[in-house]
């Protein structure tokens, strides 16, 4: 942007330039300059855009050049001056007039190059300088010389009458050149709309710009369609985060993990009150990346991996202690290497109800098994807990799955291994028990649902849960089920 000084440089140039190009009438000898630099101020204050950077510029430079000392100067009557005696002239007027008028009468040669329409107004009319004051011992010589001066120049033949519209046109090639050249500063209603504007600017949250969290207290539908007849395409916990796509009626179109849908909008929070909420709710997760990471008891490579958890699976964060990350993992405290994680603030996203593909085989008891347990994904999980609506911890979520088809077992992981048939990995049917732990030590125990997946009580973030079965290491797999 260009420094004010320069944009009332050009105005002031602009300005002495419109003086050459005003009708002859206007700069008869009684009007002084200030007054015609003034009356031209006007004119431009008109032309020129309505803002408040402009017209003061405008005045500042009219002020310039119209000063208190060249209007004292002019006082006196003055005679208009060929242009063959400019030079002469010049040289004995004072340096500031002099160089006034060597910039008028540049100024005059390069508009008579550029504006055609305008060259013979320009030639027409010859600069006025203010003639120095009179003293009191001037003479009536001199008096004489001047009357007479008057004369020759009424004798003269009169300049061709200027169009009435050509001062207007002027004026309007001044405009035109003075908008390309002075860069305006912002009025005070554009800088407000500007700054509203950035205000409105989306802020993200853990990753979602149009956030919404689901205010219920245990589980939000989420259907294909807009109805509460449309098939269910998967569930948003209490407090879980959804990014809003639009609204359609009562309902409003989500997206959360992988899932999209829709959900009634009267169980959402949005805008700042989902803001506020999300950020009570906040947790600090380490997403594995790469091709996975060991879990160590200690933060160093010497002691012994316990397990091994797969890519994009999150675990919640203790402590970020820089080259290692403390975890939690089945209730207990272990490290992996932070360049193997992404640590960051994370929210609960929906989850993906997918449909078991059942082989040949499978009985209907499994069936309904599967379909059972996964009816509380999304419930919370609470340590020591075995309610499947108000919180289970891993072992206690199987105790009670099972014990509604007869099945008994204990309330730990490691008992419940010991229950049932050891089956391989690759013999698994849904309704299968696997278990998880630190090497040999089993420490977590989750129901096997068939595609490769597994439903359980994972931790409290994201409380009972779907779970690729490789998600962790498995150490072996039972079978309850007859």
């Amino acid at each position: 942007m260009k420094s004010k000084a320069f944009q009332k440089a050009v105005l002031s140039i602009a300005i002495a330039a419109g003086i050459l190009l005003m009708p002859a009438a206007q700069l008869s000898a009684a009007t002084p300059t200030s007054g015609v630099a003034s009356a031209l101020g006007r004119n431009l204050e008109k032309t020129l855009p309505a803002t408040v950077a402009s017209k003061e510029l405008v005045r500042s430079a009219v002020g310039e050049l119209a000063d208190p000392q060249a209007a004292a100067a002019e006082a006196a009557p003055a005679a208009e001056i060929p242009g063959t005696e400019l030079s002469t002239e010049l040289s004995e007027g004072t340096g500031e007039t002099a160089g006034a008028n060597t910039e008028i009468q540049e100024t005059a040669a390069l508009m008579q190059e550029s504006e055609p329409p305008v060259a013979g107004a320009v030639a027409a009319v010859t600069p006025v300088e203010a003639a120095p004051a009179e003293t009191p011992a001037a003479s009536t010589a001199e008096a004489a010389q001047t009357s007479e001066a008057a004369q020759t120049s009424a004798a003269e033949p009169a300049a061709p009458a200027e169009n009435p519209t050509a001062s207007a046109g002027v004026i309007g090639n001044l405009s035109a050149i003075l908008e390309n050249t002075v860069v305006e500063t912002e009025t005070p209603a554009v800088e407000a709309e500007a700054e509203a504007q950035e205000e409105e600017e989306p802020v993200q949250i853990a990753g979602y710009t149009n956030l919404a969290i689901a205010n219920v207290t245990d589980n939000l539908n989420i259907r294909s369609e807009a109805g509460e007849d449309a098939p269910l395409a998967g569930k948003l916990p209490a407090d879980a985060a959804a990014e809003i796509l639009g609204v359609e009626g009562e309902w409003t179109k989500i997206r959360s993990g992988e899932v999209e849908g829709y959900v009634k909008s009267e169980f959402l929070l949005a805008g700042k009150s989902a803001t506020d909420r999300a950020k009570e709710l906040m947790t600090l997760t380490a997403t594995v990346k790469g091709q996975g990471v060991n879990v160590r008891e200690e933060p160093n490579t010497d002691c012994e991996i316990v397990d091994q958890v797969a890519t994009g699976e999150e675990i919640p964060v203790l402590e970020d202690l820089g080259e290692w990350v403390k975890v939690e993992m089945d209730g207990e405290e272990r490290y992996v290497k932070a360049e193997f994680v992404e640590v960051g603030e994370k929210l609960k996203d929906a989850l993906t109800l997918s449909e078991a593909r059942y082989g040949e085989g499978v009985s209907d008891v499994r069936v309904a098994v599967v379909d059972y347990a996964t009816q509380f994904v999304g419930n919370p999980y609470v340590w020591g807990g075995t309610s499947l609506t108000h919180g289970a911890d891993c072992s206690g979520f199987v105790m009670s799955v099972m014990a509604n088809y007869g099945v008994g077992l204990p309330h730990s992981s490691a008992a419940q291994a010991n229950c049932g048939t050891r089956v391989g990995l690759d013999e698994l049917k849904p309704g299968d028990l696997i278990f998880y732990g630190s090497g040999r030590r089993i420490g977590h125990v989750a129901i096997y649902i068939g595609n490769g997946q597994i439903c359980h009580a994972s931790n409290k973030r994201t409380g009972i849960t779907v779970s690729n079965m490789y998600y962790r290491s498995p150490i072996c797999a039972t079978r309850v089920l007859s």
